[in-house]
């Protein structure tokens, strides 16, 4: 069955938004998007390293999102910054010193709009089961630090105050978006994967009366957009990656206007509790 280049896509997509529907649902509730596009710019870096120094692409994007993660919570410790302006300041360079470095390795022939932009349709069965492995190992930690993490979202000092070490929560967090970025690199780019963290579960949340039900509802989404995705790309020749990140907005545009018709009714779905 995985010998069929679309099966493979289909099976890649799926995984890839079965972890990042749950994970987006943390960035949505903490209003830090642009953390994500901090991490995704980061990764063309990672790129550029990985063919420097001849090691996997996969793992160089990781160690430096991971690498980029930690720089920001020492600058947030010492700098008089706000956290904004750090993002800001480590996503374009990151960005910029990525292409700089793919510039002058002039022996390197780069596809770069497939970073860019992705390109599931080339995944391979490693690549799949790099994705489900590493999917796996991100939702079984996500479950072990769910309740410190969520308590932290909520309010910090009451989870400092009942000892369950939001510090140590965050960080990890931190790590696990990096692998995020990492596995879901090839499938939209380094410039989509923040879409699919946050359209999906922007989405979930209008519907959802809990947290767990709207990482759940996030995920479903985000496999209703690949499925979707790759579907109308096949049917229209469009680029696979955009593809999905553009049928995830359209579920986002059928939510705003189901709800609007909600409120119009006077029926409007509570927000879920965080």
């Amino acid at each position: 069955m995985l010998d069929d280049f679309f099966v493979r896509a289909l099976v890649a997509g799926i995984g890839v938004a079965l972890v990042a529907g749950p994970l987006g649902c943390f960035i949505v509730w903490r209003r830090i998007a642009y953390y994500g596009d901090t991490l995704a710019h980061s990764a063309l870096l990672g790129i550029a390293l990985a063919l420097l120094l001849e090691v996997d692409i996969t793992l160089a994007v990781f160690l430096m999102s991971a690498a980029i993660s930690l720089i920001l919570v020492v600058l947030q410790r010492r700098e008089r910054l706000s956290s904004d302006a750090l993002l800001g300041l480590l996503s374009h360079s990151a960005l910029a010193l990525g292409l700089v470095c793919l510039a002058f390795m002039t022996w390197v022939r780069v596809d770069l709009m497939g970073f860019l932009f992705g390109d599931i349709l080339a995944v391979s069965k490693t690549d799949i089961a790099v994705i489900y492995g590493g999917g796996a190992l991100i939702l079984a930690v996500l479950a072990m630090i769910w309740r410190p993490l969520f308590a932290a979202t909520v309010n910090r000092d009451l989870a400092a105050a009942e000892g369950l070490d939001p510090d140590r929560a965050n960080l990890v967090f931190m790590l696990l978006m990096a692998l995020v970025v990492a596995i879901a690199m090839k499938i939209v780019g380094v410039l989509l994967v923040t879409a699919l963290l946050i359209i999906p579960a922007a989405t979930a949340r209008w519907f959802s009366r809990g947290p767990e039900q709207m990482a759940l509802l996030a995920a479903a989404i985000g496999v209703a957009a690949v499925v979707a995705g790759l579907y109308a790309s096949l049917e229209w020749n469009t680029p696979s990656g955009p593809s999905i990140v553009v049928a995830a907005f359209a579920f986002f545009l059928v939510g705003l206007s189901s709800l609007a018709r909600n409120r119009y009714a006077g029926a409007v779905p509570p927000e879920p509790r965080e």
